[in-house]
């Protein structure tokens, strides 16, 4: 479930709240993957401190944990809703991340394409007609008339095949 930012203002301190409000729908867009990264590590770090905090109040509660300061003060509910804070802020930062990678890769394939097509294009069109024939040592092949007659392999194996199965009927006839 979303966490309204007014709730995400009460629950975290002013810099903690700087941070992830560059996480939200306008700042986002404005920032490059660079930015995004750096933000990914400063929020990781705020995740995983948060989530000490969270198990430590829980080990306190249950008794399995003494008490980690005096400046702690409260129920382990605090630190795991600022956790759920940092968390969903980490998801749209990651989501943002992959969104940008995937269009500089969509970009890169369509300007791929275009240049596969224009050098296509390109090959279409000779620049300068053929030689021919042109004066040089020794003989040459005479070019055939003939259209060259090309056969299958397929062909080729069926009718090996169908010879086989005519001589197979001639020999078993008495």
């Amino acid at each position: 479930m979303s966490i309204p930012i007014k709730t995400e203002q009460s629950l975290l301190s002013h810099a903690e709240f700087e941070i992830v409000r560059g996480t939200h729908h306008p700042a986002i867009y404005q920032s490059d993957v660079a930015e995004l990264k750096s933000l990914k590590t400063r929020l990781r770090d705020m995740l995983g401190k948060e989530r000490t905090l969270a198990r430590q109040k829980r080990r306190e509660v249950r008794g399995k944990a003494e008490a980690r300061g005096k400046s702690f003060p409260g129920t382990a509910e605090q630190p795991q809703r600022r956790k759920q804070v940092f968390a969903s802020a980490l998801k749209r930062v990651n989501r943002e991340i992959d969104r940008l990678q995937k269009l500089e890769v969509r970009t890169a394939h369509i300007e791929a394409a275009h240049k596969a097509l224009a050098m296509h294009r390109a090959g279409k069109f000779a620049d300068r007609p053929a030689p021919g024939q042109t004066a040089r040592e020794g003989m040459r092949a005479k070019v055939s008339p003939r259209r060259r007659y090309v056969v299958p392999g397929a062909k080729i194996g069926s009718i090996v095949r169908a010879t086989a199965v005519a001589q197979a009927k001639r020999d078993a006839r008495p």
